[in-house]
């Protein structure tokens, strides 16, 4: 489809190093993006990179601790000094630590997770935005998750910070509509990643059980989230904002 053709764009993705903010960093690439890796995983992050060039694509690493501001804003900075401008970015860093209720949960936990699911995601917004608003636009997609959508047991604290994504990504989008920028979130279910496949591995009787939590008959794929964040980040979807796109085999319906 030529509306996802991003030829000539450049794009930032955190949490690139692995999983669907790799995925993503991957298929930019592949549809003539320039591309801005940033995660806290450098060697992980420089193989992506090196992925990329071999193909014949352009991407750079930046070591980026999303709940740092120097950071955040070097990883913006370092869009614009490289390719002279940001049209996407993928904010997808994030992290889920949690198995119990939340009365049994500790402060640290909970410090921790606002820290990179919520004030990481809006300093990526804040430096972001700033940046589009300076060249006449843009788009963000937020990674938030179901759990952004309904309650999740045992995943209190995991929950709210999603909840929070989804309200920042609300907030935004009626902020700087007018302002050409469009803001949106993804909302995975269960989505098998490498991480997803080690914890498998120690409960092996687990993946039944999750995949009984979709209608559809599956566990997602990192493709199934990669085509949505491109959708929303592509022409394809300019009449789109505000929305929070449940990628979750149906999950969030019964």
């Amino acid at each position: 489809m030529q509306d996802l053709d991003f030829t000539g764009k450049v794009a930032l993705v955190t949490g690139a190093a692995s999983g669907i903010g790799r995925g993503a960093a991957l298929a930019f690439a592949a549809r003539g993006a320039c591309v801005v890796l940033a995660d806290i995983a450098t060697e992980a992050g420089q193989a992506v990179v090196d992925e990329i060039v071999a193909a014949g694509g352009q991407a750079v690493f930046v070591r980026t601790d999303v709940a740092s501001a120097a950071n955040v804003e070097a990883a913006v900075a370092t869009a614009v000094a490289r390719y002279g401008r940001l049209d996407c970015a993928f904010n997808n860093a994030g992290v889920e630590e949690e198995h119990h209720r939340l009365a049994d949960s500790d402060e640290a936990l909970y410090d921790r997770m606002m820290a990179i699911n919520v004030k990481g995601v809006w300093l990526c917004m804040k430096h972001e935005i700033a940046q589009m608003l300076r060249q006449g636009g843009g788009t963000i997609v937020n990674t938030a998750s179901v759990a952004g959508l309904v309650g999740a047991p045992k995943h209190a604290i995991y929950a709210a910070s999603k909840h929070a994504v989804v309200g920042l990504t609300k907030s935004a989008a009626i902020e700087y509509g007018k302002k050409g920028i469009r803001v949106n979130s993804v909302c995975p279910g269960v989505i098998r990643t490498a991480m997803l496949e080690r914890a498998l591995e120690r409960e092996p009787g687990w993946e039944a059980a999750l995949v009984g939590l979709h209608p559809i008959g599956r566990l997602g794929q990192v493709g199934d989230v990669v085509s949505a964040v491109l959708w929303l980040c592509s022409d394809a979807s300019a009449f789109v904002t505000g929305h929070q796109l449940a990628v979750d085999g149906a999950m969030t319906v019964v």
